[in-house]
């Protein structure tokens, strides 16, 4: 079985850069590859904080004029990832958030920033870059969306941005066959929507305004035509697989992806393990594992210190790490905050998001004061305290496509309270009486996703805690259950071999 190489392409990577989960997949899925005979070089954008990580950069290619300025292509090492960064400093060099301006909006040239990404990724596909020649290439979410449609696309007669020795048209890799395409879908719901007139600006030709192309609904869509042009499509989860078939979750979509439903394939994200992990975890104030639950109650204790709540190890402590946004249900946990003083819990909560839910917390906090606490913002050292201090972890997301969150919840022993969506359902082992006699409940779901649904799951919860024995076989349950990449990795590796022996057959 010869080695693969595969071309990842993603805007955000663990530990360089990270906005949400996507970097956590990005970053830990080509460590579990290599012990599957399968190397990954990824392609990232060059931010600030990705270049100052750089060791050992080698420039392998120099672009005179990449949609509006000059850009090279580095070779270089970070974070154990082989890595292809794109050094475009007028696209990238701005510090925050990759996608979002001191304003809070997405950058104006957003569309030219991504296409860059897309457009390189496409170059390397195609042969541009001596010494790689990737077997596939896999872009993640709507930001390398265009990388399969410039492979199939471009001629590279555009000026000012993808130039004549650029990806051929075809998609045909020099020397050979061109690459199989896979593309992940993360999360549906953002799909790089962008105004038509853009379409010669963006280097791609005019037969790829269509519905087998990047046309959607009059608009291009970055997402939409990678979902039309990639030979394979994933998302994080069975459950959100089909869940995106139908109309409600489909986003626009569900034309375009029932019409392509037999290459779409659901792949469980898995989490780093050895960055997550409760016993060798220098995060959290005890290390702890199965066989030695009693170290868990210092992190409790010093999670109830960092959050202003009152001490105590009885009381149930409920966390939440999340961005406080509609997707993520956390306007149920709000509407349902009274519940929480009735019966008698605690919350920590950690997060950013719509500025109304951010305030709503903070009122919550200043109202219950010793049972409430809310930090907003984002802090990975505390986000490890939580998972290893709380009692249980609600994720009452509306939508979830995989969620990493409830992962971590499982393999640290805090009971994931969660909705049954998508890769929640698929993680997570309901705490109901046929669970609960057979020894394998790992958690509590709820449904209807809403406010007196998620109450349910409360009231569940306490009256589960006040049941020690069965809270702590749900713990050790739940910390047994493989949560790493190594099931997942797995089902990727045998789907890229499949994809190149049916290109190659």
């Amino acid at each position: 079985m010869r080695r693969l190489h595969v071309l990842a392409v993603t805007p955000e990577v663990f530990p360089l850069v990270k906005t949400g989960g996507l970097a956590d997949v990005a970053g830990a899925l080509p460590l579990a590859l290599r012990e599957l005979e399968i190397d990954t070089t990824t392609l990232v954008p060059g931010y600030p904080a990705v270049m100052a990580a750089l060791t050992g950069a080698e420039e392998v290619r120099a672009e005179p004029a990449l949609f509006g300025g000059p850009a090279r292509l580095l070779r270089a090492t970070a974070g154990g990832l082989d890595l292809l960064v794109l050094d475009a400093p007028h696209l990238f060099a701005r510090f925050g958030n990759p996608y979002l301006g001191p304003d809070g909006r997405d950058w104006p040239d957003n569309a030219m920033r991504f296409a860059a990404l897309g457009w390189m990724a496409a170059m390397v596909a195609a042969g541009g870059v001596v010494g790689i020649a990737p077997d596939i290439l896999h872009a993640h979410d709507w930001q390398a969306g265009l990388a399969p449609v410039y492979l199939r696309y471009q001629d590279g007669s555009h000026q000012d941005g993808p130039h004549q020795d650029g990806p051929h048209r075809g998609g045909r890799h020099r020397g050979g066959r061109r690459p199989g395409t896979v593309i992940t879908v993360h999360n549906l719901a953002f799909q790089g929507i962008f105004p038509a007139e853009l379409l010669s600006a963006l280097g791609l030709p005019p037969e790829s305004f269509g519905i087998d192309g990047v046309e959607y609904y009059g608009s291009i869509g970055f997402l939409k035509g990678g979902l039309a042009l990639s030979d394979r499509i994933t998302t994080v989860s069975p459950s959100y697989a089909a869940e995106i078939l139908t109309p409600d979750g489909a986003m626009g979509l569900v034309g375009l992806l029932r019409t392509r439903a037999g290459v779409l394939h659901g792949i469980l994200n898995g989490i780093d393990d050895t960055i997550w992990n409760p016993a060798a975890d220098r995060l959290i104030a005890s290390a702890f594992s199965v066989t030695r639950l009693n170290r868990r109650a210092r992190n409790k204790a010093e999670l109830q210190d960092r959050f202003g709540l009152t001490a105590g190890p009885d009381t149930l402590l409920l966390g939440v790490i999340s961005r406080l946004t509609a997707q993520k249900g956390l306007d149920l946990l709000l509407a349902d905050i009274g519940i929480l003083a009735e019966l008698g819990m605690q919350l920590a909560l950690l997060g950013s998001g719509e500025r109304a839910m951010e305030a709503g917390f903070q009122a919550a906090a200043a109202a219950h004061p010793g049972h409430i606490g809310c930090i907003i913002g984002y802090d990975e050292a505390l986000a490890h305290l939580i998972q290893a201090g709380a009692d249980a972890l609600l994720v009452p997301s509306r939508f979830e496509p995989c969620g990493l969150t409830q992962l971590c919840a499982l393999h640290y022993g805090a009971i994931p309270v969660v909705s049954r969506v998508g890769g929640l359902a698929d993680t997570v082992i309901d705490a109901n009486e046929a669970a609960l006699t057979a020894g394998s409940a790992t958690g509590i779901q709820f449904s209807p996703v809403t406010a007196d649904g998620l109450g349910g799951a409360l009231r569940r919860t306490a009256a589960l805690w006040r049941d020690q024995a069965a809270w702590r076989k749900m713990q050790r349950n739940a910390m047994k259950h493989d949560v790493s990449w190594r099931r997942p990795a797995a089902r990727y590796a045998a789907l890229y071999r499949d994809l190149v022996r049916e290109r190659t057959a």
